[in-house]
């Protein structure tokens, strides 16, 4: 299985895809960067995919502050954006672009209040044992910096890290639920703000003694 349909838009969604991503009820989202400090290391991608699979690919320009229709989408309150490891996502597409994410589901959080019986939580793990599907990682460390020469497989790897979050995110809805557990997941989604702003402002520990 592979995204149904790829499109390339330079620094920011046109009307036209802002206006269809509008109709959905979730959004799954992905960035890609140059290196794991928001300080130091740039925003390069910004990758979505609706629940039909239709995925999107946002190259960041060098020194790009802002892309108006982006953040219209992801700041729209009816629709739910789906990450894996929202807080690196939201505190980079906040430093950058200025977008406030909302309201935002994280799958890495879901599975670690659903799937305590593993402590593997990293996608490749939940995509492998929730959709039967094994991730290829390669193109993971890998140059992001140049929209112009992006390989087929960068544009691959970038698809897959979103195609299967929205169904991922369904399967662990189910099993919170199940548990007892998905009101105090939508309590800790709810605090990612919170902590991409500690987090921006380099706060560390200050829940600990």
């Amino acid at each position: 299985m592979s995204p149904i349909d790829l499109q390339v838009c330079q620094q920011d969604l046109s009307p036209a895809i802002l206006s269809f991503y509008l109709q959905a009820e979730a959004i799954a989202v992905d960035t890609e960067t140059m290196g794991l400090n928001p300080w130091r290391d740039r925003l390069c991608l910004v990758q979505l995919c609706d629940p039909t699979g239709n995925v999107t690919v946002i190259p960041i320009a060098q020194g790009q502050q802002e892309a108006p229709n982006l953040k219209q989408l992801l700041e729209a309150e009816n629709i739910l954006k789906i990450f894996h490891y929202a807080r690196f996502d939201v505190a980079q597409l906040r430093h950058r672009l200025g977008i406030e994410t909302q309201p935002i589901f994280c799958t890495k959080i879901a599975s670690k209040l659903a799937r305590t019986y593993t402590s593997s939580h990293g996608l490749k793990s939940l995509v492998q044992e929730l959709e039967g599907v094994e991730l290829d990682k390669t193109s993971q460390s890998s140059d992001w910096g140049n929209p112009d020469n992006l390989s087929p497989e960068q544009l691959k790897y970038a698809s897959n890290d979103v195609f299967y979050l929205y169904s991922i995110s369904r399967k662990l809805t189910t099993i919170l639920q199940r548990e007892g557990r998905w009101e105090l997941a939508q309590q800790c989604f709810s605090c990612i703000p919170v902590i991409v702003s500690l987090d921006l402002m380099q706060y560390k520990d200050i829940f600990e003694h």
